[in-house]
Order: C-alpha cells, then sequence, then structure tokens
C-alpha cells in the first residue's frame, strides 16, 4: 500500500501537483501516454487522501475513472475501473476498516456503468445524425434527379414536337396559308402547355400545398398520341384493358416512356411509322412502342430516364434495335412498390 502522508503538507502538495499534471497530460496528451499518465494521477491521489474514506479527494478519483469511461479506450476505463476498485478494497482491508470506503467503491462503479452506458448512447446518437445525413443528401440527390428527367422528357418532347410544326407551316406558308396558321397555332399551344408542366415539375418542390394541375397519366397516353400525330408523326395506337385504373405513378412513368420513345423517333427518325401497344393486365402495364426507323445514335440521356422510371417502381425497360426498326418494351408493376420516386 502507499505510505501516509500524515504531518508531511510538502509531499502532500508534491503529489497534488503531480496528480493534476498527469490528469492533464491524460486528458489532453498523446493517446499513447493516456495509461500511464491516467495511473500515475491516481496513485498520486491515493498519497494525497491519505488513507482516510472522509476525504473528498477521492472523488477525484471517481472523475478520472468516469472520464476514461465517457472518453477514454476501453482498455484504459477497464484498467482504471478495476484498479480502483482493487485500491479503495485494500484501503479497506488493510489501512483502516471504516463503512465509508464501501461508499466510494460503490461510486466508482456507478460512474464507470452509468458512464459507460452515456457514452454508447451518445455514439448511437452520432451514428443516427450520420444515418440521417446520408439520407437527407440521398433524397436531395434523388429528388434531382426526378426533377431532372421531367424535365427531359417534358422540354425534349416540346421542342421536338413544335419544331415539327413549326417546319410544317414553313413548308405550307406560300401554298397553304390556313395550313401554316394552324400549324403554328398548334406550336404556340404545345408550348405553353409544356411550360406548364414545366412550372409544375419545379413547383413540387414547393409542397403539396401549391395548387397546380396534377401530372399526366395513363388518361393522357391518348392525347399524347394524338399531339404527335397532329405534329406529323405516322403513329399507331392499341389499348388493351383500363389504363384509367392504373395508380399515379405508375400512369405517370407509362405516360413518360411513351413520350420519350415518340420524342426520339420523330427526332431520329421523323418520317418513320410508330406503333404504341399498352396492356393492363392484373399485375403489370406492358408498353411497347415499335419504330420503323433505322437505329442512330444520341446522348442517352432519355433511355436512361426511362430505365430508371420503371426500376424505381420494381420493374424494367429495354430500348435497342428490334421489331421494324427500333423497339422499346417497358413492364411495370400494377402496383408500385411503396415509395417509389416517380
Amino acid at each position: 500500500m502507499v505510505r501516509r502522508a500524515d504531518g508531511r503538507p510538502i509531499l502532500a502538495l508534491v503529489f497534488g501537483l503531480a496528480a493534476l499534471i498527469l490528469g492533464a497530460v491524460a486528458f489532453f496528451g498523446p493517446r499513447t501516454w493516456m495509461l500511464p499518465a491516467a495511473i500515475g494521477a491516481g496513485t498520486a491521489i491515493a498519497v494525497v487522501c491519505n488513507g482516510e474514506p472522509s476525504n473528498v479527494g477521492w472523488f477525484a478519483l471517481i472523475v478520472l475513472v468516469a472520464w476514461a469511461a465517457l472518453a477514454a479506450p476501453m482498455l484504459v476505463t477497464a484498467v482504471l475501473g478495476v484498479g480502483t476498485v482493487l485500491l479503495l478494497l485494500g484501503e479497506l482491508l488493510f489501512t483502516k476498516s471504516d463503512p465509508g470506503w464501501f461508499a466510494w467503491i460503490g461510486g466508482t462503479v456507478f460512474a464507470v456503468v452509468g458512464c459507460t452506458f452515456g457514452r454508447r448512447q451518445r455514439d448511437l446518437l452520432g451514428q443516427l445524425r450520420e444515418a440521417q445525413a446520408g439520407l437527407a443528401q440521398r433524397a436531395q440527390a434523388e429528388e434531382r434527379n426526378r426533377i431532372a428527367r421531367e424535365m427531359h422528357d417534358v422540354i425534349a418532347h416540346s421542342l421536338t414536337v413544335s419544331l415539327l410544326h413549326v417546319s410544317s407551316a414553313r413548308l405550307a406558308l406560300a401554298d397553304d396559308p390556313d395550313e401554316a396558321a394552324r400549324a403554328l397555332a398548334e406550336a404556340e399551344r404545345l408550348g405553353r402547355e409544356s411550360l406548364d408542366e414545366v412550372r409544375h415539375a419545379v413547383g413540387l418542390m414547393r409542397g403539396p400545398t401549391d395548387p397546380m394541375k396534377p401530372l399526366p397519366g395513363g388518361t393522357d397516353l391518348i392525347g399524347l398520341v394524338e399531339r404527335s400525330r397532329a405534329a406529323g408523326v405516322d403513329v399507331r395506337v392499341h389499348v388493351d384493358g383500363d389504363i384509367g385504373a392504373l395508380p399515379a405513378t405508375v400512369g405517370l412513368a407509362a405516360y413518360r416512356i411513351v413520350q420519350e420513345s415518340l420524342t426520339n423517333a420523330a427526332k431520329h427518325a421523323p418520317h418513320a411509322t410508330c406503333t404504341v401497344y399498352v396492356a393492363v393486365t392484373e399485375s403489370a402495364v406492358l408498353v411497347t412502342v415499335d419504330s420503323s426507323g433505322a437505329p442512330k445514335t444520341g446522348t442517352g440521356l432519355g433511355l436512361l430516364g426511362m430505365r430508371e422510371r420503371a426500376e424505381a417502381l420494381g420493374g424494367h425497360c429495354e430500348a435497342g434495335p428490334g421489331g421494324s426498326g427500333w423497339l422499346v418494351h417497358a413492364a411495370l408493376p400494377r402496383h408500385a412498390k411503396h415509395g417509389a420516386a416517380t
């Protein structure tokens, strides 16, 4: 056991300063010095307390152990906790048998257990905050991708079909002014309609309280085909089943896939014949767009957007050479998985 410091105030002062210095090294010094510095500080505290259970200096030892349980590695916590309990038991057995020692022993055990539990809760809170931050970043990225898909689909289709109307008006301007005026009016109407869709897609970020018309769905497929046909695209449509009964997310995905397919056909093969086939079954929606135009290269963003829309609902979409030239085929589940992005 440590020697008592009775009648030696200078010795107590020296060990007290040593305890402060070593405690500061344990708190703020290099990690490799943490354990020996903490052990030295605990030993100095024991010398200063002079084997008396009534000395409040033992509280400093409990504070040291509590700090280790909160911030130090588990090895340091275990060594200090077990060492402190053994030290106090030794004081009880070999210096002065006093019930006060049991209070210090109990306080040490309580400090180790309580601070270890608090450390665990703090670590869990930190992990939860990191997870929440990651989810927020992921949600932002998904929202940006969703809006980018909407902008691409709306703007690409609008510009392509409007360009067809303008081209028709230019060709008919000399021979048929009425037809030219009709084509220009249709291009203007389509531009206004697309502008409303763009405003709506951006306005979705403001929240559900913003009064705007709903996004297109399955019931708007026929109108989409009619607009493409009015712009000069040779397109036929066959619908098998009730497209009006589709959920909003599934109907929007089917609409955008057909829209992108017709836009690509009008852009890369303006004189091609397109056939749109939509089949609604009990479990799925099958969308097929067959264009007789020869396959051509592009940026691929539209094809990527179609695949992302289908996969977000738990389905799939494939596009490539096939059919009479270029074939797009998508299979969407009738009831999309919960929380699927559109």
